[in-house]
């Protein structure tokens, strides 16, 4: 009697490597079918970047497979008719899957769960993508954490590390399977292909050189060059995350060996824990408050007047705001589909407060043009800057793009590469070309309103009228804004 085969469901988590689903598939013994289903309706549709990099890693993905004597099964549909369709050619009797945790993907699972049990075949669902399941790590009084610092602590202090696996060294598969050709998705533009400028390798050795080279160098000074966007101490790992080419535990045990070696300050590797672990609470929170994906975490900031202004919007989107730092950190994002974290805060607060456009909008353009788009990571990111999420930055601080551009970009290094039109301006008045006397303009070849723009709104006034709109929502009136 022939052994019946068990399914693996990729979704994101496409690597070999301390994969729970494709481990445990393995320790059965039965051969193992590798499948990813593109369902365009299951949770939120994609965007365009994101689609992008999928179709690289899962590329990358069926070519490791190949490597241990499988294939990667490729099907689009409904995830539970496709594995119905499965289950029916392959007579297999488990699906293994690492579950997906934002609220309607969670719904999903559940429910896929249910029907696979009511036709006699077992679903199990592992954690693959987070540090920890949602729902485990809970405050003294079992409610979720609200506040960021408490939580990463009693997170590295309760939460038992899972041993690095390297994944089978054999799969033994089934063969004569229909599967379709990843070309045929349309997952890559075309028409025109604005990816051109995408600077990334995915997939899980992409993220593994990625890791690699960020623990040699970048590392080093990450607490203090990652406020830079001109110095090369971002782990660029962001993307790699969120499809689960790496697993954050072993991007934290590779930062924290390299400290034990002495090749960073244990400071600089604990900062950068803290950053996976802002990812992790970022998680935590949508799977407690699904609420946010549309609605102020504080509802209060429910009530903000919106300014509706299709003109202006759109000049933020394309890097036109005539504030250097803004513009470029823009450009970065529609050329190589990532931008600069601290640009990312200077960015979304000029558009939350500056322009008083509602956070969704940008939330929904970062959705579309990140590689790293990342459901909960975006939506509380935005509702941090805007001030209206957990434990967020209060809205009453009002990233100055001017100080920030001088602070954070002091040779100009930043705006010059992704703003050429104006890269011949002296730093004194590269920040603010609007404040550059004639003759400097002149000689810098820059003509204000045809080369670059003027500034879409003046810093003060457009500062003044978002505490004016706090007070609307808070009755606040005390000024405490960023001046920096």
């Amino acid at each position: 009697m022939a052994i019946k085969p068990v399914i693996v469901w990729f979704r994101r988590d496409l690597r070999l490597q301390d994969n729970p689903a494709l481990n445990h598939a393995a320790e059965t013994g039965q051969p193992i079918v590798p499948v990813f289903i593109l369902d365009d309706h299951a949770g939120r549709p994609m965007g365009g970047a994101s689609r992008w990099w999928l179709a690289k890693s899962l590329s990358a993905l069926d070519q490791a497979l190949q490597a241990k004597g499988a294939r990667l099964i490729l099907r689009r549909g409904h995830g539970l008719s496709e594995l119905q369709r499965l289950i029916d050619q392959t007579g297999a009797d488990t699906v293994f899957m690492n579950r997906l945790f934002e609220p309607d993907a969670f719904e999903h699972d559940a429910e896929i769960a249910h029907a696979l049990k009511a036709d006699g075949v077992t679903c199990r669902g592992f954690n693959g993508a987070l540090m920890c399941t949602p729902g485990t790590v809970l405050n003294g009084s079992g409610q979720p954490y609200k506040v960021f610092t408490p939580f990463l602590k009693t997170l590295l202090a309760t939460v038992e590390v899972p041993p690095h696996t390297l994944g089978p060294r054999r799969i033994e598969t089934v063969s004569g399977l229909d599967s379709e050709d990843l070309e045929d998705w349309g997952l890559h533009p075309q028409t025109p292909d604005w990816s051109r400028g995408f600077d990334w390798t995915p997939g899980e050795d992409g993220a593994a050189a990625a890791l690699s080279a960020f623990v040699a160098d970048g590392l080093k000074t990450y607490a203090r060059d990652r406020d830079f966007p001109n110095r090369p101490a971002s782990s660029r790992l962001s993307p790699h995350l969120h499809w689960g080419e790496i697993s954050p535990w072993r991007a934290i045990e590779r930062a924290r060996r390299a400290a034990g070696e002495g090749k960073a300050s244990p400071a600089e590797a604990e900062k950068f824990v803290a950053e996976i672990g802002w990812r992790e609470f970022s998680a935590h929170l949508l799977h407690h408050f699904p609420y946010i994906v549309d609605r102020a975490f504080r509802p209060e900031y429910d009530a903000m007047p919106w300014r509706d202004d299709p003109v202006a919007l759109e000049a933020w989107r394309r890097g036109r705001t005539g504030y250097p730092l803004v513009d470029a950190g823009m450009r970065q994002l529609w050329t190589t589909g990532w931008m600069h974290n601290r640009v990312r805060m200077v960015a979304a607060s000029f558009l939350i407060k500056h322009l008083m456009i509602d956070w969704r909008e940008g939330e929904a353009w970062f959705w579309d043009t990140l590689v790293d788009a990342d459901l909960a990571s975006n939506v509380q990111n935005w509702q941090w800057v805007a001030g209206s999420g957990a434990d967020a930055s209060p809205y009453f601080r009002i990233f100055n793009p001017i100080a920030q551009g001088q602070k954070f970009d002091p040779d100009g290094g930043y705006v010059r590469r992704w703003i050429p039109e104006i890269a011949h301006l002296p730093d004194r008045w590269l920040q603010a070309p609007w404040t550059a006397p004639a003759e400097v303009l002149r000689d810098a070849g820059v003509r204000l309103g045809h080369d670059y723009p003027r500034p879409i709104v003046e810093h003060e006034n457009a500062r003044v009228r978002a505490l004016d709109a706090l007070k609307t929502v808070s009755g606040r009136s005390d000024d405490h804004s960023d001046r920096d």
